[in-house]
């Protein structure tokens, strides 16, 4: 219960802040460094003594290659695994695994990255379709997630099986990352 309510209390402070006018140009920080370090901070237990745990998520082969995105597609993608991250941290039981200062903060920077997102998909919406590709895209990033999200339920959600998904989903961030920093080129 408290999760819901902090995450309640995070997106209406993001609500009430003034809006801003967006360049809907993929920036650096849709994968900002302040997550990605957020989410470092949230390690609890070593890595190193959950090697057991570990697994292979099978990241969907079809987003490896950046360079094949149009900007639609990548904010679509971007968008969807943001999204799916929020979810997962939004989730229940991941307040037992992680600090409720630092998940706070980092649901807060995914939130506000989500609304810059939908801001530009709107604006991109108006303007072109969205390339055909990009549906096949967003349900292989779901498919992926769902595939975490059995995982975590499979080992019960142990303080293991979330460091191993905090690794992936830094692995998440960095793709994100790269991916920005391609179609800037």
């Amino acid at each position: 219960m408290a999760l819901s309510i902090s995450v309640l209390l995070v997106l209406v402070m993001l609500g009430s802040s003034p809006v801003h006018s967006l360049d809907c140009a993929l920036h650096p920080s849709h994968g900002n460094l302040e997550t990605f370090m957020l989410l470092s901070q949230m390690e609890r237990i070593s890595i190193l003594s959950c090697l057991k745990d570990r697994t292979d998520f099978s990241f969907p082969q079809m987003l490896v290659d950046g360079n094949k995105f149009e900007k639609t597609e990548a904010t679509a993608v971007t968008h969807e695994m943001l999204w799916q991250i929020f979810s997962l941290f939004s989730q229940r039981g991941s307040l037992v695994a992680w600090d409720e200062t630092l998940l706070d903060k980092f649901l807060a920077g995914l939130h506000q990255h989500l609304d810059d997102l939908e801001t530009c998909l709107e604006e991109e919406k108006n303007l072109e379709q969205l390339p055909q590709g990009s549906e096949n895209s967003r349900l292989a990033v779901k498919r992926y997630f769902q595939g975490i999200n059995l995982y975590l339920e499979k080992k019960e959600y142990s303080r293991c099986a979330w460091e191993v998904v905090r690794v992936e989903i830094r692995r998440c961030l960095f793709f994100i990352s790269e991916l920005t920093r391609k179609l800037r080129k």
